[in-house]
């Protein structure tokens, strides 16, 4: 149905378009009926609907509807799988459509700064590409329903501590190219109809009140059409917020704030026109919801077995020295709580009131050659020494021991971060005992963010299941036994302890955190710094194995404009049918700027049946090669060669080839007497200004030739001749009398002119 919403705007009141600026309560918007406005609800869903109807809390203190949970973020972006997420994301739609929610608040892409964070298990990944390529896959299948995503938070929200009033402080580079990244790529790609802004300060400016990332990066730049909500309590400053871009506060402020866009809009200080667009921006979703709902059961069943699939093609095997897949004929001793008592989300305001949830134990209840003993509890930290010896001697009888270990609920969650990455003592204590008494020990981790694994070493085989929603069980279960080929692979490195992660020295820091670390996180880091982890990103293994080659790549010579065509052939060399994740991973070596080792720039996921191969194409554009540079206010690539790896991780390079890129674009250049001679020689559009001096700086500092002693003694070599003429600042050629000031200043006029002409 088409409406002019602006001729309905102009029908409102000023009272009226100010509310609806604001929530009606904690889930639904204003509406105004006399004009035919409804009120419609929104719901957190970013792995599942929280749904609350009566004393509704945005903490999930209050009980919600009974849904599915679907496996968390932590979980699901190790599927590498954009068809598997748009398939989770069909279902979120379809779920929200049969409870009437408007809006599912989600996805989560913020990026996982540090293990630490107590959100992260709702945060899809350290890597911005592979985070952006989920979120958009995710976005595109509520969507195609008419519901709306709210993709949050933005910005730069990586931690819990004081995160309602915190500032995150980094460079625009370091936001451009690792913070923004996922929000931008699910803005061109998906077109999400809300976002979320995050509570957190961005270098002293609330995100809330930020019209530089709210309007001039969102909107102009990455061309965003649908409304900014506030995430629930982030308002500041509600006028300056609306006229940063911050069209929908949450929840509602009993109309506090209201009163305030009322009373700016009739003293001057706000434009009537920003709080109209504000009003038409949000008139525009209600109605896009409203003009298309749909008839949908409520799948419980057929959606608790899609987040079995999802579980299940997602979880990554880690470790396994020839012990699974497991056997049915084989004494298998179970042990913790978690294979009874699975944690399988996180706590806060993303909390399901899952109307079923599976165990290991009872997936396997017709196997009468599965033992159990419980061993620790899971949620809490106790070593009790009846549970520990129950659990020894039941491992002693066991032909292979498979341990249930995680982190209880109360190590991580929303609202604050964990300040360690250990597994509960009791834990560790007693996984050690079993591997002093046995040597067939197999370890499923049930966790939502890296933990320290000091027995790893001892142990032959190694599950993540990270947090696997309500189906986990059954998944667990199957890979375990060989019913599924375990294929999923790590969305973020798992570090050996805690003090190597980039951030360790700046996490958690209370009013201003410094993001001193750069665009250095996660495998960035640790590849930049040659440092051993646990396991690298993008890592996982399968019960078969893979062959990579022939890699084409159809252009050898690229300019800016040009995209670059990449193809590989894999083949299943084993003996079952599984799935493989191929990584294209962009090397620049042209040493323009200080840039990671290797990022990731495409992945592919294919299923192959024993002896298959299939050839995975790829995709390379400008933005593949390139870095922002904040001279240019722009994505820039130098010219020369750039190496493209695929590889099965982020450390397993398996092919590589090179390109040699030209580049058009000229980075500005303000010449100043303190200009360096390294980088006016650098430039073919200054060198030949500076040349002459060059010749004779290199006559005054006297080359080697004429420096060497008898003995052979060199005073100034050509290397340190070479690296003083490069660092030399332009203003020494008037101290070394070599021309005059006034001389200088008007060659510096004409380079600047030049300059300025070539980047117009």
């Amino acid at each position: 149905m088409k409406r002019d919403l602006k001729e309905l705007i102009s029908q409102m009141t000023l009272e009226e378009k100010a509310g609806m600026c604001s929530g009606l309560d904690f889930w639904h918007l204003k509406g105004v009926e006399r004009l035919g406005i409804p009120s419609v609800m929104v719901s957190d869903g970013p792995h599942g609907l929280r749904k609350q109807d009566e004393e509704a809390d945005h903490l999930g203190i209050n009980d919600s509807i009974k849904a599915v949970c679907f496996p968390p973020a932590v979980l699901s972006a190790c599927s590498f799988d954009r068809r598997l997420i748009h398939e989770f994301g069909d279902a979120i739609g379809k779920e929200a459509q049969a409870n009437d929610l408007s809006v599912v608040l989600g996805p989560a892409v913020n990026i996982k700064r540090s293990p630490l964070c107590g959100r992260n298990f709702e945060y899809y990944s350290e890597d911005p590409y592979l985070a952006g390529e989920t979120a958009a896959a995710f976005i595109n299948g509520v969507q195609k329903h008419h519901v709306g995503t709210s993709i949050k938070h933005f910005a730069a929200n990586n931690q819990e501590f004081n995160r309602m009033s915190s500032s995150s402080d980094a460079d625009e580079r370091t936001l451009r190219e690792i913070y923004f990244p996922a929000f931008e790529t699910a803005v061109k790609k998906s077109q999400p109809y809300t976002f979320m802004c995050s509570y957190n300060r961005i270098n002293g400016t609330f995100a809330s009140e930020n019209p530089w990332l709210l309007t001039e990066v969102l909107r102009k730049e990455w061309g965003f059409r649908g409304y900014v909500m506030s995430d629930w309590g982030a308002v500041n400053d509600r006028v300056a917020g609306l006229k940063a871009g911050l069209e929908l506060e949450m929840p509602s402020s009993n109309g506090i704030y209201d009163k305030e866009i009322v009373a700016a809009v009739e003293d001057g200080s706000l434009d009537e026109a920003v709080l109209d667009q504000a009003v038409e921006r949000i008139l525009n979703i209600i109605f896009e919801y409203t003009d298309h709902r749909e008839e949908q059961e409520f799948t419980l069943e057929a959606d608790h077995a899609l987040a079995k699939k999802i579980a299940a093609e997602s979880m990554v095997l880690l470790k396994n020295d020839s012990i699974l897949p497991l056997k049915e004929t084989e004494k298998i001793a179970f042990i913790g709580e978690y294979a009874q008592k699975p944690r399988f989300q996180g706590g806060g305001s993303s909390h399901i009131n899952s109307f079923r949830v599976s165990n290991a134990l009872d997936a396997v209840s017709g196997n009468p050659n599965v033992t159990y003993a419980k061993g620790f509890p899971a949620n809490d930290d106790i070593y009790d020494a009846a549970l520990a010896k129950e659990a020894l001697e039941t491992a002693k009888t066991a032909d292979k021991v498979v341990i249930f270990a995680g982190l209880p609920d109360s190590f991580e969650s929303e609202g604050y971060d964990r300040t360690h990455m250990r597994l509960p003592e009791c834990q560790n204590r007693l996984i050690n005992e079993i591997l002093a008494i046995h040597s067939e020990v197999i370890v499923v981790l049930h966790n939502g963010s890296p933990v320290e694994m000091p027995w790893l070493s001892g142990v032959k085989g190694l599950l993540e299941a990270y947090l696997g929603g309500q189906a986990v069980g059954e998944a667990v279960a199957d890979i375990l036994f060989g019913k599924s080929c375990p294929c999923g692979k790590l969305a973020e490195s798992m570090p050996y302890k805690l003090s190597d992660t980039p951030s360790y020295l700046s996490f958690g820091d209370g009013e201003n955190v410094k993001y001193q670390e750069g665009i250095f996180v996660g495998y960035r880091y640790y590849d930049a710094k040659e440092m051993p982890v646990a396991f690298p990103f993008g890592y996982g293994l399968s019960y078969t194995t893979f062959a990579y080659k022939n890699l084409q790549i159809d252009k050898s010579e690229i300019r800016e404009n040009d995209t670059v065509r990449v193809s590989v052939d894999v083949t299943n060399t084993g003996g079952t049918e599984g799935k493989e994740i191929i990584q294209l991973y962009v090397s620049d070596h042209t040493k323009a700027v200080r840039r990671p080792i290797r990022e990731l720039k495409g992945y592919e996921k294919i299923s192959l049946k024993p002896g298959e191969t299939k050839t995975v194409h790829f995709t390379l554009d400008h933005r593949s090669f390139a870095w922002y540079n904040t001279s240019l206010k722009d994505w820039y690539a130098a010219s020369g060669d750039y190496e493209i790896l695929i590889g099965a991780s982020s450390r397993d390079m398996r092919l590589s080839g090179r390109v040699h890129l030209t580049a058009q674009k000229l980075l500005p250049i303000k010449v100043h007497m303190n200009t360096t001679f390294g980088e006016l020689l650098a430039d073919e559009r200054t060198s030949g200004y500076v040349d002459h001096f060059k010749t004779q700086l290199e006559e005054m500092f006297k080359l080697s030739s004429d420096n060497i002693k008898e003995d052979g003694d060199v005073a100034i070599s050509d290397a340190m001749n070479m690296a003083m003429i490069t660092c030399m600042p332009l203003r020494n050629v008037v101290s070394y009398g070599m021309c005059g000031k006034r001389e200088l200043l008007a060659m510096i006029e004409k380079m600047n002119s030049r300059l300025s002409k070539s980047v117009e």
